[in-house]
């Protein structure tokens, strides 16, 4: 089981940038899949959610209204548009999964670090 996200990098404040997380190694239908960050030093932070199988999205207040989780089943991927970014913003982003009712994410890929400059 794998899940391989990409898309991280160095971008000004006010810019954007798309995550991606690849999915593989299982059928992830019971799954929701979300995106989770952590800046050095502090706890995770859980960013935003979408299930794989229904429409539904979460995302933690800071975010609403400037990130966007979204995902293509036929390709195994799950996204994450970044828009408006702030120095707030920066830190190390990970994709991850869990089963549906499952609090806690059990499924987590290698982190992609996005450094927001200010």
């Amino acid at each position: 089981v794998q899940l391989q996200a990409s898309g991280g990098g160095l971008v000004q404040a006010g810019g954007s940038l798309k995550l991606s997380c690849a999915a593989s190694g299982r059928a992830f239908s019971l799954y929701n899949m979300g995106w989770v960050r952590q800046v050095p030093g502090k706890e995770r932070e859980h960013v935003a959610t979408i299930p794989w199988s229904g429409n539904w999205k979460w995302y933690v207040d800071s975010v609403k209204g400037r990130f966007t989780i979204s995902k293509d089943t036929r390709k195994n991927m799950v996204f994450l548009q970044m828009n408006s970014l702030t120095s707030e913003d920066t830190a190390v982003y990970y994709c991850a999964a869990k089963r549906r009712g499952e609090h806690e994410f059990e499924i987590w890929g290698q982190g992609t670090l996005v450094t927001v400059s200010s």
